[in-house]
């Protein structure tokens, strides 16, 4: 059997090379296109809210950690979970986040205390530790729940592009009434982040939106192949 000569493998591997980079070139384009449009944020919106709100004040508020603290994503969810736990005083906490064996339980401590420095009463709230995940969280206070698990409504603090698999996650697992609260950015007024006295540019779109929402992409599309993986699972 003959051997393929070293100036064929070079053109097949130039060839493979050549049509990889023709295909992630189109697909950046595309990103970078549809970051021109609403669309990417429409998508990331519709994760946030399609799981829908929760329709009676809630026995826990669960806050899924995320990226831990300090982080601008930890920070945000403790605020809406502050907001929520407010609104409804009679009703657990559970922060939901695995502990760091460096660290041991130092990232979810800093996440009760920033609860506390917003006015919640430490006794409400406890800790959820051992998951790995939103599939391993959800087990692990449904456990906890066992008897009565699906007379309890849950309410789910988490960034908006989560909410959508994490109230599906804890559905599967027996909670029948559960909503979410998503940790949405409040963007700041346009005018107020404008160059008033040179006024250098007449729109901002571009500046900023686009970068906003090629941001909007990466997660939106890093949040669907997490679906994907959880259905073919069947984890939701």
């Amino acid at each position: 059997m003959k051997l393929p000569s070293s100036q064929a493998i070079l053109a097949v591997l130039r060839t493979g090379i050549k049509r990889t980079m023709i295909f992630f070139g189109g697909l950046f384009f595309c990103l970078w296109a549809l970051s021109f449009t609403d669309l990417p944020y429409y998508a990331y919106h519709s994760l946030g809210t399609a799981a829908g709100k929760l329709k009676k004040e809630p026995h826990l508020i669960v806050l899924l950690g995320g990226s831990g603290m300090p982080s601008p994503d930890g920070f945000m969810r403790c605020y809406y979970a502050s907001k929520a736990a407010k609104k409804y005083p009679q009703s657990n906490i559970i922060i939901a986040l695995p502990f760091n064996e460096t660290d041991s339980l130092k990232q979810l401590n800093m996440m009760l205390k920033e609860l506390v420095l917003r006015g919640i009463d430490s006794l409400r709230i406890s800790f959820e530790p051992q998951g790995f995940n939103t599939y391993s969280q959800a087990q692990n206070i449904a456990k906890r729940y066992q008897s009565n698990r699906s007379a309890l409504s849950v309410l789910i603090v988490t960034s908006p592009e989560h909410m959508y698999r994490a109230v599906k996650t804890f559905r599967l697992q027996g909670f029948q009434e559960v909503g979410g609260e998503p940790s949405f950015e409040i963007p700041p007024d346009e005018e107020q982040i404008k160059d008033k006295q040179h006024q250098h540019i007449e729109s901002l779109s571009f500046r900023y939106n686009m970068w906003s929402y090629l941001n909007y992409e990466l997660l939106v599309l890093r949040e669907y192949t997490a679906i994907a993986y959880y259905w073919m699972r069947g984890w939701l």
